[in-house]
């Protein structure tokens, strides 16, 4: 499959569209015979499924793409139903399920800048870039991200990991943490590491990065080297955190996140 990202459709585009409908951050999926999909323009005629704020996305393998929320009405169909975008994993195309990640975003973004910050008039979409524009005042805002670094901590061929009291699975990941104004992504590194588990880190070098759209974050992934200091959780987000060899490795995130990436990557270089 191949995405192309656009903020507006071509002129003339006639190809049956697939829709991304979101209602209370839940995306409407197709159950047909045990398979997962998104809705496609005729499933929406057929089954009277009526939309609010839809927006653009681009093509999936030059089929139109759009996020929608489901508008205020009842849903009326045995096989559409309205699932988180976390419970589809592995269990969707990862394609399908990072649009909709996109999407949401996008959907959540629409929502909560209706009106202008600066004055409160209802904003308009720009014509030239995906944008909100408040004709009374000129304030333009973009979709939001909120930068997060997460990185894995390694000491001795043993990779620090901790579980967050925040997880519905009883899972164990590398840490992770927002980005504060002012900060560079090392300093909150370092921040984050020390604030949840009292060490320090060294040696912090990139690895990668993955949108991870629970509405709105991009996760900036790094690799560091314990220096000093005795695991001491902080309670508040991090109710347990310990050191693991690759052979005796809890319970860990699923294969979609850069989580996991990192924590595989530890697995493959450690002999």
């Amino acid at each position: 499959m191949q995405f192309i990202p656009n903020f507006k459709p071509s002129s003339g585009e006639q190809a049956s569209a697939l829709w991304f409908i979101f209602n209370k951050g839940k995306l409407l999926i197709k159950i047909t015979n045990d398979t997962l999909t998104v809705p496609d323009t005729s499933d929406l005629s057929e089954s009277n499924i009526t939309l609010d704020r839809f927006q653009y996305l681009g093509t999936l393998d030059s089929h139109p793409c759009y996020a929608a929320e489901l508008a205020d009405t009842p849903l009326d169909a045995d096989n559409f139903k309205f699932k988180e975008l976390r419970t589809l994993f592995g269990s969707m195309e990862e394609d399908l399920i990072w649009i909709a990640g996109r999407a949401n975003q996008l959907v959540d973004w629409s929502r909560t800048h209706r009106y202008c910050g600066g004055c409160g008039h209802l904003t308009e979409d720009k014509t030239d870039e995906r944008a909100k524009i408040c004709p009374q005042c000129g304030l333009v805002n973009y979709p939001r991200l909120s930068p997060a670094i997460i990185v894995a901590v390694l000491k001795n061929n043993q990779i620090l990991l901790g579980r967050n009291k925040r997880f519905k699975l009883p899972f164990y990941s590398v840490l992770a943490g927002f980005v504060e104004p002012g900060e560079t992504l090392e300093e909150c590194v370092q921040r984050e590491i020390r604030e949840e588990v009292g060490i320090t880190v060294k040696n912090i070098r990139y690895f990668g990065s993955q949108p991870w759209p629970f509405p709105n974050s991009l996760m900036i992934a790094f690799v560091a080297d314990y220096t000093s200091g005795e695991i001491t959780i902080d309670g508040s987000e991090i109710i347990d955190a310990a050191w693991f060899s690759k052979g005796e490795l809890p319970q860990i995130p699923p294969t979609i996140s850069i989580a996991r990436q990192l924590i595989d990557w530890f697995t493959k270089t450690q002999f």
